[in-house]
Order: structure tokens, then C-alpha cells, then sequence
């Protein structure tokens, strides 16, 4: 068991596969130009399945792979086959691009739910944010998904000024497809360009979509993140991550493996764990995770506090989210 000094107990390990992405989002990856990780630098497929082991052999029931986009890599394939052969619950988030190619693999691997990334359901806007024109591919796909009868849930990042104006639009979706929209408080990464006045809150969100639908509130999970809502009579659902303005991390349970084989304890910590190289070394690593999480902070990686009119993102020591693997 990986128990922190808050008595959490840490059960769901996100594995990041890779920075590399085929869409260029600016409060994920800052630059155009960016350097991509050596591939000799990532953990390698067996070394993927073999660190994931020791995870599980601790408790670990809950695995996701990131990015990154995580399609992207030439052996998704081996690494989604080989975690399946696992006793977790093996989970997904895409950016949906290419997911129509490895919806066979999802199958074969046991993947029932699907989270993709989609903040603007407006053509024109997706090309602004993503920098590529493939909204049609990712629209697509989810429905492709849906069709096929996976838990997708469609993760939003909401920007004060860029796309809050779509809220009421997904909603509308919601009553029309069985898709779980997920609407995401901006948070702060490297290079991201996070401003306070960039969030757009929970809180007003909710303004927002209840001056139009009615909605109910649905039951949360012990370790769920995201404050779920239905418009009554709708296949599918909406809900709020307020990591900005409500912080969940009373409940955490997630750990995160970057590509590089680091082991962060918190997706705001400012330290890592170096577990590949003492993996590569033929060390142990247990001892290593087990002190990781013991050295956890109470919340938001003891950087900030949800008092986020206040923060000075500059002073942030963090990765940007596309080396983290969200």
C-alpha cells in the first residue's frame, strides 16, 4: 500500500508516453519549435511494463496513459497490449486525432473509457488554440467512439476570454450524445502564460449554464476530481474540475510517471523522482516511491493555494503540462 501522512492512500498511477504531440495547444505546449525528449531518454516498452508491475505489486488498481498525445508513440500498441495482461483498470486520454486507428487496440486491451481532449466545438477556434486543422477528425472520433459504445469523456479546458462562450454549446451536447463534458479551470504550467483573469470558474460556470438548463446534481466518487451535473432527461452528463477555485486534494490517490521515468507526486510538485535510472541500474525502486508520496504536500504541490487571485505564476517551479503528462 502507498499511504502518504495525510492517510491517503495512492492507488492510480498516470503514465505520460511521451511529450511529443501532433497538435500544438499554447497552455500545454508554449512552443512551436519545441524539443522533443531523445527517444533513448523515454522508458522503453518493457521498462514501461515492468515499473507498472511494481505499481501494481503496491497497490496500484488504476492506470491512464497520457502525453503528450500518447498515439502518437510507434509502439502505443505493444505498450496498451502488454499493461492490459495487468490486473487495473487501464484507461486513455487522447486527443482524438488518431484515435479511429487504435480503436481496435482499445478493444483488445480492455479500454472501455475514453477521455478526449477538445476545448471548442467551433471549427475556426479549434485551429487557433491547436494550431492544426483537424477538428472534423477529432469530432469524428468521439462520436465514432460513442457509436462503439465506450465511457468518453471530453475534457475542456475553459479560458476567460477565448472560449467560456462555448459552455452553454456543450451542454447542448450532452442532451443530444451520451458524452461525459468535462470543463477544466485554467491552471498554471511553464510557459503556459497563466494569468488570474484567465480563470473562469467554477462557480461562474455554473451561472452560466443554470440561467439556461436546469440541472441536477449527481453523486462523486471517494477520489473524483470533477463535480459532476446532468440536465435532466440527457444522455449524457457535464462536470466541473475545480482545481483553481475548490481544490479536491483532501481525496487524492493519483501518482504521475513522466516519460522520462520521473515520478511526481502531485501535477503542481516542484520535486521529482528519478526512478528510471535507478530502474536501469537494477536498483529497487519501491523505496524510492514509498518516499515520494511520504514527502507529499497537503495540497497543490505546497506552491499555492486556491486564493488564485494572488498567485505570482512566475515564481511556479513546475514542467509544462506537456512533459507532465496531466
Amino acid at each position: 500500500m502507498i499511504q502518504d501522512r495525510y492517510n491517503r492512500i495512492h492507488d492510480y498511477l498516470r503514465i505520460s508516453l511521451t511529450d511529443n504531440c501532433n497538435l500544438r495547444c499554447f497552455y500545454c505546449m508554449p512552443e512551436e519549435d519545441y524539443e522533443f525528449t531523445p527517444a533513448s531518454k523515454l522508458m522503453q516498452v518493457d521498462e514501461i511494463l515492468a515499473i507498472s508491475e511494481i505499481f501494481v505489486s503496491m497497490g496500484v488498481n488504476k492506470i491512464r496513459l497520457t502525453g503528450g498525445e500518447p498515439l502518437v508513440r510507434k509502439d502505443a500498441k505493444a505498450i496498451m497490449e502488454g499493461l492490459s495482461k495487468l490486473p487495473v483498470k487501464l484507461t486513455i486520454t487522447t486527443n482524438g486525432v488518431r484515435a479511429h486507428e487504435f480503436v481496435d487496440t482499445f478493444e483488445t486491451a480492455g479500454i472501455r473509457s475514453v477521455n478526449v481532449s477538445l476545448d471548442t466545438l467551433n471549427a475556426d477556434r479549434f485551429q487557433l488554440l491547436t494550431r492544426r486543422n483537424q477538428f472534423a477528425t477529432v469530432k469524428n472520433n468521439i462520436e465514432m467512439l460513442v457509436n462503439r459504445h465506450f465511457h468518453v469523456k471530453v475534457n475542456m479546458v475553459v479560458m476567460k476570454g477565448i472560449n467560456e462562450t462555448e459552455l452553454l454549446d456543450f451542454v447542448g451536447w450532452t442532451k443530444d450524445l451520451p458524452v461525459h463534458v468535462r470543463f477544466i479551470e485554467f491552471m498554471p504550467f511553464a510557459g503556459n502564460k497563466w494569468q488570474h483573469e484567465k480563470v473562469f470558474s467554477w462557480q461562474e460556470m455554473l451561472e452560466v449554464i443554470t440561467t439556461v438548463h436546469p440541472v441536477e446534481r449527481l453523486s462523486d466518487g471517494a477520489h473524483d476530481t470533477d463535480k459532476k451535473y446532468r440536465v435532466p432527461g440527457s444522455p449524457g452528463t457535464f462536470a466541473v474540475i475545480s482545481t483553481m477555485s475548490a481544490p479536491f486534494c483532501s481525496t487524492c490517490n493519483r501518482m504521475r510517471l513522466t516519460a522520462d521515468g520521473k515520478m511526481k507526486n502531485c501535477l503542481f510538485s516542484r520535486e521529482e523522482t528519478d526512478l528510471l535510472t535507478t530502474f536501469r541500474q537494477g536498483g529497487d525502486i519501491r523505496p524510492l516511491i514509498l518516499k515520494s508520496i511520504a514527502e507529499k504536500a497537503k495540497e497543490l504541490g505546497g506552491q499555492f493555494t486556491s486564493d488564485y487571485a494572488h498567485i505570482d505564476a512566475s515564481k511556479l517551479e513546475n514542467r509544462s503540462m506537456i512533459t507532465i503528462g496531466g
